[in-house]
């Protein structure tokens, strides 16, 4: 019997969010294990580290300590000598200020002549420690590293020895306890249990009290009779540990060597919360699955009944569209219209507003142009004169004098056609002491007829991106304006500024005459106003505009001669 539709579709469903489950589920929870590893992988090497770290530290006081004369002479004087007591009194800050459980001397009968704990009532000092191996391999090796339950104390740590020479040679062992209090308290801010093993999986140290002196995996009857028969560990019975590694799936172990040979550091880390939390994205996820594949279904029936309403919803979506590109650029058409109508109104206005400047400057470029031509007029006669004369070495040096100047000319003529010109509205990088060469050229002889004292930068200014007709006509006018605004002055001054900023340039032109109305504030950037009786108040706005082409900026700053100051800051190139 075929099955309807509607009943079809939801066993489908059903069944592919079955398999997508079987098969998300494994996956999410293998990776939360592999995250787990990779995270107690970290904080076991992290922890290693610190360990050997300090033991690095400890390792270095049987050295030092090898090098005290008075270890030297407590160790042959015996326990009541002097030097065994001065020793006791050094060796007792010493072990606190390093941390270290107790430090010690051993002579070569096997005796403990001085101790960082002889004031105490558990002083090691009269104990004959011939037995501990650390003594007896020190003895014979130079140095020893061995841990143990203490003799006196019953506290477990490391115990490092270092035999000391005398002439006739070894006169006895130095050794320093070291305990792991400080080290387990350190790894206990991290989760999970910390494990210090030796090479038979005995634990040395451990974040759980619990877990001292107990074994990762059960000790062969050799092994535990070897261990027991060197009162290592003392009578403690070292049963295995709760946290067996493999035992329990909800628990990651991992283990990294140390520098100790045999030494491991193993950490238990809980997982069950994160393969909980696994096992709820598998099912989040095969739920978004179903519900996915039930949004497709449905977006199938509706597809399938209501294509011909959907055609036409296309059609008049399409059409509607199209009507509305259409308008859309036509806008778009009337406002590159304006825009280009705009820019040419603009440049139509700044170059106005240049003729109208060189208008006010040819009489001083003139003066420029008629000095130089009297004085070519002077050396043409004065080459006839060498000419006549037969003085020919002369001659050609007062023509070389004529040559300069007529280049001196062409100069100045050139700028002002280059002033005059249209602009081309390009910004690119401009030579900033080219800029203050014409401006200079072009204001020059105004700037000498006012009797104005000039503050101008010096050359080696950098590039910056401008029009350089564009960024002069800047100049212009705002030096222009300081010429009138320091008219009748008893010391007329100044000044050009160029300062160099990270990613861009500052020129300011400062004056010291009356300064601007506060009335007027920042409109005198506004068409028509000025503060000028007979100027229109146009020359800011259009040079205020002039730098936003170059992306730059003119503002009223304080001036530093006490009138007048503008800023306009440009790119640096």
């Amino acid at each position: 019997m075929r099955l309807p539709l509607r009943l079809l579709v939801p066993l489908a469903v059903i069944a592919a969010a079955t398999l997508f489950y079987l098969a998300v589920a494994p996956w999410t929870a293998g990776r939360a294990r592999d995250e787990a590893r990779a995270t107690a992988l970290g904080t076991a090497r992290q922890q290693a580290r610190l360990l050997d770290s300090e033991l690095n530290k400890y390792r270095l006081l049987p050295i030092v300590l090898s090098e005290y004369s008075d270890l030297r002479d407590a160790l042959s004087g015996g326990t009541s000598a002097d030097a065994a007591r001065r020793l006791d009194r050094k060796l007792a800050p010493l072990a606190e200020r390093t941390g270290a459980a107790v430090i010690y001397a051993i002579d070569a009968r096997g005796m403990t002549v001085a101790a960082s704990n002889a004031a105490r009532a558990d002083s090691f000092v009269g104990h004959d420690y011939r037995f501990r191996p650390y003594y007896r391999l020190a003895m014979r090796d130079g140095s020893a590293e061995y841990f143990a339950l203490g003799n006196v104390s019953g506290r477990p740590g490391l115990f490092l020895s270092r035999r000391i020479d005398g002439p006739g040679g070894p006169t006895g062992v130095v050794v320093v306890k070291v305990e792991f209090d400080a080290v387990t308290r350190a790894w206990s801010n991290d989760p999970g249990t910390t494990l210090l093993v030796d090479g038979h999986g005995i634990v040395l140290a451990t974040t759980d009290p619990r877990e001292a002196l107990r074994t990762l995996r059960p000790l062969s009857p050799a092994t535990r009779a070897a261990v027991q028969a060197s009162g290592q560990f003392g009578s403690a019975p070292l049963p295995l540990t709760y946290v067996r590694p493999g035992t329990d799936p909800t628990r990651l172990t991992i283990a990294t060597p140390l520098d100790v040979p045999g030494w491991q550091l193993v950490r238990v880390v809980p997982i069950a919360r994160a393969l909980r939390e696994a096992a709820g994205l598998a099912r989040l996820a095969t739920a978004t699955f179903a519900l996915v594949l039930l949004l497709l279904a449905a977006l199938l029936a509706w597809r399938t009944t209501r294509q011909a309403r959907a055609a036409t919803v296309r059609a008049q979506l399409q059409a509607a569209v199209t009507e509305r590109t259409a308008e859309l650029s036509a806008e778009m058409e009337r406002r590159a219209d304006a825009d280009q109508r705009f820019r040419a109104a603009r440049e139509e206005l700044a170059q106005a507003n240049r003729l109208a400047s060189l208008g006010s400057i040819t009489a001083g470029l003139a003066h420029e142009i008629n000095q130089p031509v009297a004085t070519i007029r002077t050396l043409a006669e004065n080459a006839q004169h060498h000419l006549a004369a037969g003085r020919n070495d002369r001659v050609g040096a007062t023509l070389e004098s004529a040559v300069a100047l007529t280049a001196r000319i062409g100069s100045i003529t050139q700028e002002m056609r280059r002033f005059a010109r249209r602009g081309s509205g390009r910004v690119e990088p401009v030579a900033l002491d080219e800029v203050l060469d014409g401006t200079l050229l072009l204001v020059g002889d105004r700037l000498r007829g006012a009797n104005v004292a000039v503050d101008w930068p010096a050359r080696g200014q950098p590039a910056v991106i401008a029009g350089r007709v564009r960024l002069e006509q800047v100049l212009v006018n705002l030096l222009n304006n300081a010429v009138d605004a320091v008219a009748g002055r008893d010391d007329p001054r100044i000044a050009l500024l160029v300062e160099e900023q990270e990613t861009c340039v500052t020129l300011i032109v400062a004056d010291n005459g009356g300064g601007i109305d506060p009335a007027l504030g920042e409109e005198v950037f506004s068409p028509f106003v000025t503060g000028k009786p007979d100027g229109l108040g146009l020359g800011l706005g259009i040079a205020r505009d002039i730098m936003a082409q170059f992306d730059g900026a003119l503002r009223i700053v304080p001036s530093p001669l006490g009138g007048a100051a503008f800023m306009a800051s440009v790119k640096r190139a």
